[in-house]
């Protein structure tokens, strides 16, 4: 590949990330605002899985909102639940606000959507939307461990009292041995609330059709109603921080890179392998989960690793894979996820490596530069050792005791022999059997 070729390729990737990294700069453009007399209204969507990427765009548009003076913060729920962790921080962020919140369950508020909307000073639902089922799972959809459970029913309890709600309920949403078949709950069923039983409980502060009836219910009929969006980087981190996401981004790039090492030049597997490592921190870095240090780590590893090619040894090759693994720790936020998603990548690289070994070799890419193919062969006139096949047949007398290699004498020449196996004493008659380079095989001649 030119070097001509090269260049372009490398002014498409930077003119990419200049784009992305432009957009994350103006990540708190997005925003409708519907005039409206007096006060001000904020709405902010929680949608999809809770995860880090949502807890950064919450992160924005709260600060955006205390800082615009907003009268009332209204969050519009439908999320199907997510991460443990990325709900609690959600939930300290809505209790830390010192504006009056409401959480406005369009559809649902299931498992960690529960949790957050329990934050809210106020809760509406829309008709036929539902609230809990919040038992807690592992990634793989096996019930989490004991420990882990009993922290997040601790939570959830603490979720309601903060916001002076009957604590029992929050738990029978975690808890599926608390006996509630009164609310379509017995003993073995989460908890689950529609709007008519959320009201009866208390978990709900009345049923509306539409946005304009809950501002209406809420007194803010008259007010400015400001629509929080996120912003195209902030979409692309929530897609990019996806768990299943995660383990596909570096899976590509191992792939990408391991490919790259057969091809000649540098081409399409290579770009597609640093470009997907990129987005990884790219929407890392966004989603606030990664800093510079992550970034610094990673340009260590691949500079050592460059420096490989150049300087013999390999430690400096082993280095800079470590800092590269160590970089991607730095940027995720779970280690157990990261380590199964580095596992998935590992594997990916091990199955590619074997298939591209035994198809192309090591004979293309980058190994043509780095490993040596010249080799000494006879019909370029290199000769190891001269096989005497005119001795074949040949008898001669042991001038040593064969035990079993001594000296033969054949036609007044002493020769280096080897006998079949058995012991031959001196002056024997012996006779050339076979010829197999510098081996000359002897066997004893009976008389």
């Amino acid at each position: 590949m030119s070097v001509k070729r090269v260049s372009l390729y490398i002014v498409i990737i930077a003119a990419i990330f200049l784009t992305l990294f432009t957009f994350s700069d103006d990540i708190g453009a997005e925003t409708n605002a519907e005039q409206g007399g007096g006060k001000t209204v904020y709405v902010i969507p929680i949608e999809r899985e809770v995860e880090r990427g949502l807890e950064a765009f919450l992160t924005r548009t709260t600060r955006e909102a205390v800082e615009a003076g907003a009268d009332h913060i209204i969050f519009e729920i439908d999320t199907p639940g997510g991460r443990v962790d990325s709900a609690g921080q959600i939930g300290s962020l809505i209790q830390s606000l010192n504006v009056p919140t409401t959480a406005y369950i369009v559809n649902e508020a299931l498992s960690a959507g529960s949790y957050i909307a329990l934050f809210s000073d106020t809760i509406y639902f829309k008709p036929h939307a539902t609230m809990g089922a919040s038992g807690i799972i592992n990634s793989d959809g096996t019930a989490a461990d004991e420990k882990a459970q009993s922290a997040w029913l601790a939570q959830m309890r603490s979720a309601a009292e903060s916001t002076g709600r009957d604590p029992l309920y929050a738990a029978a949403m975690a808890d599926n041995s608390i006996d509630l078949p009164e609310y379509g709950a017995p003993e073995g069923k989460f908890l689950t609330l529609g709007p008519s039983d959320a009201l009866e409980v208390g978990y709900s502060d009345g049923t509306v059709n539409d946005r304009v009836e809950l501002l209406y219910q809420l007194g803010l009929s008259e007010a400015t109603v400001v629509e929080a969006e996120a912003s195209f980087a902030e979409e692309i981190a929530r897609f990019l921080t996806n768990p299943i996401v995660i383990p596909i981004l570096l899976s590509v790039a191992s792939l990408g890179l391991i490919v790259e090492l057969y091809s000649p030049g540098f081409g399409v597997p290579g770009i597609m392998g640093l470009v997907s490592l990129l987005l990884f921190f790219y929407g890392h870095i966004v989603a606030g989960l990664a800093g510079m240090e992550a970034i610094l780590l990673l340009l260590l590893g691949i500079g050592l690793i460059v420096a490989e090619l150049f300087v013999p040894g390999g430690i400096l090759g082993l280095l800079g894979i470590g800092a590269i693994i160590g970089s991607l720790f730095l940027a995720g936020y779970d280690l157990g996820h990261m380590s199964m998603s580095i596992g998935i990548a590992f594997l990916v690289t091990v199955v590619a490596a074997v298939i591209l070994f035994r198809r192309i070799g090591m004979d293309k890419g980058i190994f043509r530069h780095i490993i040596l193919k010249e080799r000494t062969m006879t019909e370029q006139g290199y000769v190891s050792s001269v096989n005497r096949l005119e001795l074949l047949g040949l008898e001669g007398v042991s001038v040593t005791p064969l035990r079993p290699s001594g000296i033969g004498l054949f036609d007044y020449e002493r020769i280096d022999v080897v006998s079949e196996g058995g012991f031959i004493d001196k002056d024997k008659m012996i006779k050339v059997v076979k010829v197999e380079g510098a081996r000359i095989v002897v066997r004893e001649i009976k008389l």
